[in-house]
């Protein structure tokens, strides 16, 4: 993301609370068990391997 439509985001979101983003809660709850139930299904090997992919992820997109 541009890092003036950042800023811009930013400001606005501080100074007009109806400009918040708010979050469909139903999606959230869905997103929160499935992360769960998937993570209870892999191998300490595979959730290590999940969890080193979104790390470099993270840092890849911070980089930028």
């Amino acid at each position: 993301m541009d890092l003036n439509k950042l800023a811009a985001k930013i400001v606005k979101e501080s100074t007009d609370p109806d400009a918040r983003e708010t979050p469909d809660l139903a999606a959230v709850k869905r997103g929160q068990k499935g992360g769960r139930t998937r993570a209870e299904r892999m191998t300490p090997e595979q959730r290590s391997a999940a969890a080193r992919r979104a790390a470099k992820a993270r840092w890849d997109a911070h980089a930028s």
